[in-house]
């Protein structure tokens, strides 16, 4: 079993609860489609790209997803979620001590995440760039999560394999991402259940998060 090198954290409902601020900017742009957001549509959005998330929206509201169209309220979806976290960005429970306890130990840490570049360097300001030797967004890979291109992209930029490294996910696209690209990962959920599976380690908060953890993880999720 390789030994723990890396530590790649998701981000949106990982390390910042942002994703109450996403609910608030897709419920808006859905009504303004013309329909209400359904909790269930919402759910199934969590982790995706933003195409793949509007995509849903696009289908729930009974319109047509044109490039042009799914361009035009990607420019809104993120116009308003700046606004959103520009108003401050909270943590989630233990997620900045995670950081620093990776960063103590030595070991690599990227940050690996669906949303867009332009809005992660928003987020980045909060969580610290001092904290990560490398950064993976969703408009940077050719598949976004949950394809495993950021993950195996993430590793790459640190300089080690999958196989030494530990994800960190709340959501089901973002798990099955790091497990196909080769990583253990421990899962948090935070707005949607994951399934459990080979490969994934389950914790209810990263609060307590130790580096036997880590490396228990890595020798064998459960």
């Amino acid at each position: 079993m390789a030994e723990l090198h890396a530590v790649l954290f998701d981000m949106d409902g990982t390390l910042l609860d942002s994703e109450r601020l996403w609910d608030i900017a897709v419920y808006e742009l859905s009504e303004s489609l013309g329909r209400e957001l359904t909790p269930e549509v919402r759910e199934s959005t969590l982790g995706n790209s933003m195409v793949g998330a509007l995509a849903k929206v696009y289908e729930h509201v009974g319109r047509e997803a044109s490039p042009q169209n799914l361009a035009e309220s990607a420019a809104w979806l993120n116009g308003r979620v700046v606004e959103l976290f520009a108003g401050g960005l909270p943590w989630r429970p233990g997620a900045e001590a995670a950081l620093d306890l990776v960063r103590s130990a030595g070991l690599g840490c990227a940050l690996v995440t669906n949303t867009e570049r332009m809005l992660t360097e928003i987020a980045l300001e909060t969580l610290g760039r001092h904290r990560f030797g490398a950064t993976v967004c969703g408009d940077e890979v050719t598949h976004a999560k949950p394809a495993p291109d950021p993950y195996r992209r993430g590793a790459e930029l640190l300089g080690v394999d999958t196989a030494s490294c530990v994800a960190v996910e709340d959501s089901p696209t973002g798990t099955e991402s790091a497990v196909s690209a080769g990583c253990a990962v421990v899962v948090v959920p935070s707005e949607v259940q994951v399934p459990s599976g080979p490969g994934r380690t389950f914790r209810t908060t990263l609060e307590g998060l130790t580096l036997d953890d880590l490396r228990s993880a890595r020798a064998g999720g459960h």
